[in-house]
């Protein structure tokens, strides 16, 4: 072979890592939810995201960063991810990690379903079969008798939505550099939760070692939309899609560690068809561009 190194020699460590700090803050809000108030754990992701998102797209796009082609979709499509962090965090608060993180895998079925309607996509046969499984492997992690199945979980639900809808508007915003809609990704969040942060304060008392938690959540966020950044730069898409999966085997790993949580044989059957579903379909696109 030649000099050049394969684009996943490098960036796949920084993408596993990403995914890390991202799964790591998912268990450290579950944590903090229980006894504060749930907006207060989400200022903290969102202000974190925005301290290390920000100087890394000025420093790569100078001072105009932030302009953009579509000022009012980029403001929804934040406003979507922030909803969908705030029903995701909600749900924490009374299910499983590993379950809860398997179940918002329902977005990419959302997106199929939405494709035509917002994008005016038809969706390929592959990603209807892959949707159908995947929404397959959901219903078996919910099933009746599993832990999963609270009202809670129509928190979820609206997570998977809102995560559809953010990726839908994403892929409408072509126009802007990956590091402007980043930070727009943030900008929402961080403003919009900051302005009522006084209201938030006053209905709790934060002990030292839960302020140390609050920092590393923000930490965790924005170090895990950094690496992503760093790794998206180095490798496409597409052969890096399928190890996003890999987060459910750390929502696993961490609910089994800090909460006690175990799934069961068939919920642990749900999630490996979510995962075999969604990698089946990204390595059935990629062989798919290669010919066209």
């Amino acid at each position: 072979m030649g000099g050049d190194a394969h684009p996943l020699r490098r960036a796949l460590p920084l993408f596993l890592l990403a995914g890390l700090c991202l799964s790591s803050l998912d268990a450290t809000a579950k944590f903090l939810v229980r006894d504060h108030p749930l907006l207060l754990v989400v200022w903290a992701r969102y202000v974190g995201q925005m301290v290390v998102v920000t100087p890394f797209a000025w420093q790569r796009l100078g001072h105009g960063f932030w302009r953009t082609a579509n000022l009012r979709m980029q403001l929804l499509r934040s406003a979507f991810l922030l909803a969908a962090t705030v029903a995701f965090f909600a749900a924490l608060r009374f299910l499983p990690l590993a379950e809860a993180s398997a179940i918002t895998f329902l977005a990419p079925v959302v997106v199929v379903a939405l494709s035509l309607p917002v994008l005016g996509e038809r969706p390929t046969r592959a990603r209807i079969v892959a949707s159908v499984a995947s929404f397959t492997g959901i219903l078996i992690v919910a099933r009746p008798g599993s832990a999963v199945l609270h009202p809670a979980v129509a928190f979820l639900l609206v997570t998977a939505v809102c995560n559809a809808l953010y990726q839908l508007y994403t892929r409408k915003l072509r126009d802007d550099h990956p590091q402007t809609m980043l930070f727009y990704s943030a900008l929402v969040g961080a403003i919009g939760l900051t302005l009522v942060l006084p209201l938030l304060l006053e209905e709790t008392r934060i002990s030292v070692p839960h302020a140390a938690l609050f920092m590393l959540s923000g930490l965790f966020a924005g170090l895990g939309h950094g690496l992503m950044i760093s790794a998206y730069s180095q490798a496409p898409a597409s052969l890096l899609a399928p190890f996003t999966y890999l987060q459910i085997l750390w929502a696993t790993l961490f609910g089994v560690l800090f909460f006690g949580q175990h799934p069961d044989m068939v919920s642990a059957l749900g999630m490996a068809i979510i995962v075999a579903s969604g990698v089946l379909l990204v390595l059935w696109e990629r062989h798919r561009a290669r010919l066209i």
